[in-house]
C-alpha cells in the first residue's frame, strides 16, 4: 500500500493525507486491500484483552471473533461504513503509530448505538512522555463531490462538541483497554488523569486531532492500470482540490458554530480512492458471512 502525505496551502492545523493502493498485472491490487482490512479488523472489532489473548491462541480465531461483532454482516445500514472504520484503524496504526484505546466496532454492537460517538478513538504518544487524543470519522462514498462533504463536516462538529468529547473521555478512562495498550504505568496514569471529567475541555482541545477518512470510488483509479506519474499527479491534484473545498466548508461552518478552542485542534483529511465501492462492499459482506457461518 503506497502512501503520500502532503500539507496543502491551507490553515496551519489542516492536513491532507492521500493514500493509494498499487497495481499488479494491469489491475488494482484488490488482494492487498482485502488483506489490509482483515489484518486490521481486530483493532476495532475486539477489546484489547481479547486481541491479546486470542491472537496468541490463533490469528484465525482473532479474525472470526472480530467478524462476529460486525453489524454490516447482518444489515448493511452504513453501506460500507464498517469497512471505512477498519481502514481508518489500519491507517492510524501504521501511519500515525496510534494506540487503539477504544475498539469502536466492539463497543457499538447494539444496533441502536451505531451512529453515536466518533468512529475511531486513539492515543498517540510522543517521545517526551506526552500524548495527543485522536477522535476520527470514517465514510465510504460513491464519490467526493461537494455535496458529499457536508455530512462528514457535520460529524466532525458533533465530535468536537464539549458533550461528545467528555463522553469519549469517559469511555476511555472507564474501560480496561488502556491497561493493555499503554504499558508504562506513569504515562497511563497521566492519560487517565488528564482525560478525567473535571479537566477543562479547553485543555483537551489543545491535544485533540481529528482524522477524517473518506474512502471513495474514483473513476481515475478505475481506469488506471499502473502507478504512472500521470495517474499519481492526477490523484494529487484531485485530492488537493477536494481538501481545499473540504476545509473551506468546515472553516466556514466554524464561523457559525463558534467552537471555543477550535484553532488548537488539528484536522487530518485522509482520502483513499478505490475503483468500485459496490464490488468491495459485496465482497466484504459475503466473505464476512461465510467466515461467521463457518466459525
Amino acid at each position: 500500500m503506497n502512501q503520500e502525505s502532503t500539507t496543502p496551502d491551507l490553515d496551519k492545523n489542516d492536513f491532507l493525507l492521500s493514500v493509494i493502493n498499487g497495481f499488479e498485472d494491469g489491475k488494482w491490487r484488490k488482494s492487498e486491500f482485502r488483506k489490509f482490512i482483515f489484518d486490521n479488523i481486530a483493532q476495532t472489532g475486539l477489546s484489547a484483552e481479547e486481541r491479546d489473548n486470542l491472537y496468541s491462541e490463533s490469528p484465525y480465531t482473532s479474525l472470526t471473533e472480530s467478524i462476529k461483532n460486525l453489524r454490516l454482516v447482518d444489515k448493511d445500514n452504513g453501506k460500507g461504513s464498517e469497512i471505512a472504520e477498519i481502514v481508518l484503524y489500519g491507517i492510524m496504526r501504521y501511519h500515525y503509530h496510534a494506540l487503539p484505546v477504544v475498539p469502536k466496532i466492539f463497543y457499538k454492537q447494539n444496533p441502536n448505538d451505531n451512529a453515536k460517538g466518533a468512529d475511531s478513538v486513539h492515543i498517540v504518544l510522543d517521545d517526551q512522555g506526552d500524548f495527543s487524543l485522536w477522535l476520527g470519522e470514517a465514510k465510504f462514498y460513491n464519490d467526493i463531490a461537494d455535496e458529499r462533504l457536508y455530512d462528514p463536516i457535520k460529524s466532525v462538529f458533533d465530535t468536537i462538541s464539549t458533550d461528545r468529547i467528555k463522553k469519549e473521555n469517559s469511555i476511555i478512562t472507564n474501560i480496561r483497554d488502556l491497561e493493555y495498550v499503554i504499558i508504562d504505568p506513569n504515562i497511563r496514569k497521566k492519560v487517565q488523569t488528564i482525560l478525567r471529567r473535571d479537566t477543562s475541555i479547553d485543555e483537551i482541545r489543545k491535544r485533540l486531532h481529528v482524522p477524517v477518512l473518506l474512502l471513495h470510488e474514483c473513476s481515475k483509479t478505475n481506469k488506471a492500470t499502473e502507478l504512472t506519474e500521470a495517474y499519481l499527479n492526477d490523484i494529487k491534484e484531485y485530492h488537493l482540490n477536494r481538501a481545499q473545498k473540504y476545509f473551506e466548508s468546515q472553516n466556514n461552518k466554524q464561523k457559525k458554530e463558534n467552537i471555543h478552542g477550535y484553532e488548537h485542534i488539528q484536522f487530518h483529511l485522509i482520502l483513499f480512492p478505490v475503483p468500485q465501492k459496490k464490488d468491495i462492499v459485496n465482497w466484504f459482506v459475503e466473505r464476512a458471512k461465510q467466515i461467521k457461518e463457518d466459525a
